[in-house]
């Protein structure tokens, strides 16, 4: 008995978990690029300028479609954070600049990453809907508002898939707070500006 056929099995073994590790610490290293230019994007919009954003939307997709190439089999899972990121962003800019919000297919990203960047998305909903009213745009920010709390129902069920699309439950959880923070913010101000109006009436 030798081990002859061993060694060969472990020899072939090391050569291609050498080449998975390798690949691993490459997509770890370079996919952080798609996401700065993600929070860059994000960034912009919040801004107002949505030009730039775009601008680095398209960077951080033609990054993405490179290391698509060089993500197969198990390795696709360390592109979730940068297509989740991407989502975001897209979403976002769709969203302000009052286009559909694009699907998984138009984006070329696993569902996952999908369902995550919707999740996340509306956290940046939020920030915009507060903006509008901070500059006196009750009714734009009604809009996001409006979409904000119908992407939160969509992704509601969800949560029972908590298991498959990890922190789904935890940020539909967060999002629940964010939409009730916001719902309540927006009455507050309506009422607010209902009651300057009637002032307004009355020292006429």
């Amino acid at each position: 008995m030798t081990l002859k056929n061993a060694k060969l099995s472990l020899n072939k073994i090391t050569k291609s978990l050498g080449e998975v590790q390798d690949s691993r610490e490459f997509l770890l290293k370079n996919t952080r690029e798609i996401i700065i230019l993600c929070s860059r994007s994000i960034i912009a919009v919040h801004k107002g300028d949505l030009k730039e954003g775009k601008k680095n939307l398209k960077q951080a997709e033609k990054l993405l479609k490179k290391y698509r190439k060089k993500a197969t089999g198990q390795l696709r899972r360390y592109l979730i954070t940068p297509e989740q990121e991407f989502v975001e962003a897209a979403c976002l800019i769709a969203i302000i600049g009052k286009k559909e919000i694009p699907s998984d297919k138009k984006l070329a990203v696993m569902p996952e990453s999908y369902v995550l960047g919707l999740l996340d998305c509306i956290g940046e909903l939020k920030r915009n809907v507060f903006d509008k009213i901070r500059i006196g745009q009750i009714d734009d920010a009604t809009r996001v508002f409006e979409i904000m709390e119908d992407l939160y129902l969509q992704l509601y069920t969800f949560s029972m898939y908590d298991k498959v699309v990890k922190e789904a439950r935890r940020k539909i959880d967060v999002n629940r707070i964010l939409v009730d923070d916001v719902r309540s913010v927006i009455t507050e101000e309506k009422r607010r500006m209902e009651l300057i109006k009637i002032l307004k009436k009355i020292e006429k």
